[in-house]
């Protein structure tokens, strides 16, 4: 009450000061600056704010403070590895490979390299020379009439609408000169995503953004046509998202403008929001029908699915499926929990769903123990950034790596965490034209073929070098894992790795074993 009290008479006396102003007119300029703090000190008290009500005038301080803090930390405060959820030296490193510098290093690592959790990988002093071919790879099993040749790095799933229409054309522009695939994210097939030609994984999420009917169900002859465009190579169920799994996507109403709603399908200006489960399916069975159904309306393009890894009796239960119906995709992309979006309700991003290096493994032994390995694609999707993380991601289960906050990186973001807000300030993640017509959209198009070209040839450099003839070759015996002893053990030893067909014998694996037991084809 007494900093009330001190504040109203310091009014009193500003007035009384005031009052002489027409005696001494050279102190006018001093009233016209202290008359508004007035308004506002009079404003704060009765502020429903604690911090205005007690401190007027200077509390506001505070709250300024607050405002400019997480510039504060990413400029002043942070070293080159502290960043989140990516460094300074990973953010610089893609900026450098996208401006067509080196990107090497001075001095020496300044990683702890006897830190629990550090990964490195043995080299070898036989260095291979690893062949051009070994940079794709052939997408589509048996049950696949249009199989796509892929690159090992493509852009990951990222939706017009969470990126501005240059941002994604940028990329799209990117994809085409490099020579490899833009994911659309679940907002649908875009005019964006197919302006300069470059491949295209359609991701089809559970609203189901671009083939919906009116009540939110699947389309079918809305996906057909738009499915037969020559530039659509592959097709992406998503079931659940890393940053956000077993919640729908989220568009926040900001950006959902006249253009977005009319691509979508939904009411402009409201919040766009996917169902958590897709409405067509809700069991193993049910999922393999839906890929059956969109490989036969796409014309046998491959159709695959996307996922977090969560229970996992819950994608056995997927692979029982496969086995009792003989229906597969074509891939499964592996999203791990610490993958990104452009808004997700933190308790799910910082709290549910494995990792990445957790996910992998297991999804690539289930299907091997199943037999079904040889003939499904595994995509990686999860903070992937340079060549050793390709390396790293192939050897311990995939064929391919994905990317989408590198490539956001490589179109000028910087990271200032607004990607929700609709004013990022470098035109990336928002719907303001205004801000949008910033990023340049030739020049960062350069920057994201040349980031993805740098990366490319630093995964094959790196597996040369591990005295590795072909990246089909890297196995978990190739990473190996800093423990809190400080040894280090390789990923065979760290997970299990079935034997092929090991599920069917008879006798399963331990760590398999219980969630085995559990899954069934009939439920998630």
């Amino acid at each position: 009450m007494w900093r009330q009290l001190f504040y109203a008479l310091s009014v009193l006396a500003i007035l009384a000061v005031a009052a002489l102003v027409p005696f001494h007119p050279e102190a006018a300029w001093a009233f016209a600056v202290i008359l508004p703090l007035v308004a506002l000190g009079l404003y704060d008290i009765a502020s429903p704010r604690n911090v205005l009500g007690n401190y007027p005038i200077i509390g506001h301080l505070r709250y300024i403070m607050e405002f400019i803090s997480p510039e504060i930390r990413q400029y002043f405060l942070e070293d080159d590895k502290s960043g989140r959820p990516f460094n300074r030296q990973q953010r610089d490193l893609v900026k450098s490979r996208g401006a067509g510098s080196s990107g090497t290093h001075p001095f020496g690592t300044e990683y702890d390299v006897f830190a629990s959790g550090f990964d490195f990988a043995v080299h070898s002093i036989s260095v291979k020379q690893v062949p051009k071919t070994a940079e794709r790879i052939t997408v589509g099993g048996p049950q696949c009439r249009q199989p796509y040749d892929s690159s090992r790095l493509n852009i990951s799933a990222m939706s017009f609408g969470a990126l501005s229409s240059h941002a994604v054309l940028a990329m799209n522009k990117g994809a085409a000169m490099g020579g490899f695939a833009q994911d659309t994210g679940e907002g649908g097939l875009t005019p964006y995503h197919l302006e300069h030609g470059a491949d295209v994984i359609w991701e089809i999420g559970s609203g189901y953004f671009g083939c919906r009917t009116r009540d939110g169900r699947f389309d079918d002859e809305d996906f057909r046509r738009k499915a037969a465009d020559p530039h659509v190579k592959m097709i992406e169920i998503k079931l659940s998202q890393g940053a956000k799994p077993s919640h729908g996507g989220m568009l926040p109403g900001a950006k959902v403008n006249a253009e977005i709603a009319r691509i979508r399908e939904v009411p402009e200006g409201e919040d766009c929001l996917s169902p958590a489960a897709h409405p067509e399916f809700d069991t193993p069975r049910g999922l393999l029908a839906f890929v059956a159904r969109l490989r036969a309306l796409c014309g046998g393009k491959p159709v695959g699915f996307k996922l977090c890894i969560g229970r996992r009796s819950e994608f056995l239960g997927i692979c029982k499926a496969m086995l009792d119906t003989g229906t597969l995709p074509d891939f499964i992309t592996v999203d791990g929990a610490e993958g990104g979006t452009g808004a997700a309700p933190v308790e799910l991003s910082d709290r549910l769903g494995l990792t990445i290096n957790e996910a992998l493994p297991f999804v690539h032994g289930a299907l091997v123990g199943c037999g079904l390995r040889d003939r499904i694609r595994l995509i990686a999707s999860g903070k992937v950034v340079t060549g050793f993380d390709m390396v790293h991601k192939i050897a311990i289960g995939a064929d391919i790596c994905n990317v989408a906050r590198p490539m956001m990186f490589a179109v000028g973001c910087i990271q200032a965490l607004r990607c929700h807000t609709n004013t990022c300030p470098t035109g990336v993640a928002t719907q303001d034209q205004r801000r949008a017509r910033a990023l340049k959209i030739d020049e960062r198009a350069e920057h994201v073929r040349s980031y993805h070209r740098a990366t490319v040839d630093s995964f094959i450099e790196i597996t040369g070098a591990m005295g590795v003839a072909h990246p089909d070759q890297l196995t978990p015996q190739h990473i190996l894992h800093r423990m809190p002893d400080q040894q280090a053990r390789d990923y065979g030893q760290l997970h299990c790795y079935p034997a092929p067909g090991a599920l069917l014998s008879g006798t399963v694996p331990e760590p398999f074993a219980q969630h085995w037991a559990e899954a069934s084809a009939d439920r998630f």
